[in-house]
């Protein structure tokens, strides 16, 4: 146990400023998956960050821990790649969010996580992290000397030994350079009309494997996972069937009008400890962060640099990639899914994983399954 912070549940009266710095570390691979998300389709950043603000806000009052509040990680990098349309994303978050409701509300959640090992949710997203990295690279030729000043960016922010505010700081610097072009923006209060990507139209089969490759790193990472680090943490036991319950819920609400496939994750409770949050005060500063920005600075983003989005993109790939190594013993198992979601499509590739999973399982623990 890296610590322990017995928590109750609601919002404190005495903020720490471990507190507001640790909002931040939720926010490093928020900002930069929504800001790409916003600038190459249609959809309203300012919803978008107002549904996160209010369910940061949420969450953390429920549950009284720190918790994380992030994008679908796997059917945004899809939307990112141009493997899915913004339609099928959309759709795909509902479909997530049904999913997710019945598991919790059903207690499932342990016998639909027989079906596949960590090793098939780490291919997953390698492989979405590979389809990042050729959409970032795409992307971030498009100026190769604004790219290149990127990146150099990033790597001197690694160098400074804080390797996961690479990306929220070249994502600074970009909306810095979008100022100069467009100037202060105007204040913006967003409308929450019902969205105009529902249509049956996006349910595909694209869609729906996407889908389900999501739903194997939602189980995985950000019930199972995320409920292990908040018992580790802050002595604050949740059940991943509750995390699973609480997602869904925000999705069927959010999603229809204007939101995105949202999730809770254990990189963002980490993320949040490691920047000294202690406290739910750590989500009610960021999700008001949240809802200022949404109704200040959304201008920004029309002028937001291409390359230097490219280069966001590469960083969260990088990232993406990396978790899903290092988490892993199954190196050859895990490249194979990363290869074959690049090479064919995510869908298929998760359900050949499942399958070359079990037949592994079968003929080289077949004691697991004479019980």
């Amino acid at each position: 146990m890296a610590g322990s912070v017995r928590t109750e549940r609601g919002f404190s009266s005495d903020f720490l400023f471990g507190d507001v710095t640790g909002a931040i570390g939720d926010s490093v691979t928020v900002l930069p998956i929504v800001v790409a998300i916003a600038v190459v389709t249609d959809l309203s950043l300012a919803l978008i960050l107002v549904w996160f603000g209010v369910f940061q806000i949420v969450w953390g009052g429920y549950y009284g821990v720190p918790i994380s509040v992030e994008p679908m990680k796997a059917l945004a990098g899809l939307l990112l790649a141009g493997a899915v349309t913004t339609g099928e994303f959309i759709v795909g978050g509902l479909l997530a969010g049904l999913v997710l409701v019945a598991i919790g509300l059903t207690g499932t959640l342990g016998k639909v996580r027989v079906l596949f090992g960590d090793r098939v949710v780490r291919g997953v997203q390698l492989g979405v992290a590979l389809l990042l990295l050729e959409s970032g690279f795409g992307l971030a030729v498009s100026d190769p000397i604004l790219a290149t000043s990127a990146g150099a960016i990033a790597l001197f922010v690694v160098a400074l030994g804080y390797r996961r505010l690479s990306g929220l700081v070249v994502l600074g610097v970009g909306g810095i350079v979008a100022f100069t072009q467009v100037g202060m923006p105007s204040m913006v209060l967003p409308s929450l009309a019902p969205g105009a990507h529902l249509s049956m139209h996006s349910v595909s089969e694209d869609m729906v494997g996407a889908t389900v490759g999501q739903l194997t790193m939602t189980i995985g990472n950000a019930a199972v996972a995320t409920s292990l680090l908040l018992g580790d943490f802050y002595d604050r036991q949740v059940r991943p069937d509750s995390l699973s319950t609480s997602m869904g819920v925000m999705n069927l609400i959010a999603v229809p009008f204007g939101g995105v496939p949202m999730c809770h994750g254990s990189g963002g409770v980490a993320g949040k400890y490691a920047f000294g949050a202690r406290t739910p005060n750590a989500n009610l500063v960021l999700g008001v962060a949240y809802i200022v920005v949404a109704v200040t600075a959304v201008g920004l983003v029309a002028a937001y640099p291409l390359s230097m989005l490219g280069v966001i993109l590469l960083i969260v790939a990088l990232q993406l990639a990396h978790t899903s190594l290092k988490e892993t013993t199954d190196y050859a198992f895990v490249v194979l899914v990363g290869v074959l979601s690049v090479l064919l499509n995510i869908g298929i590739a998760f359900l050949a994983a499942i399958l070359i999973h079990l037949l592994l399982k079968r003929y080289t623990m077949p004691q697991i399954f004479n019980r």
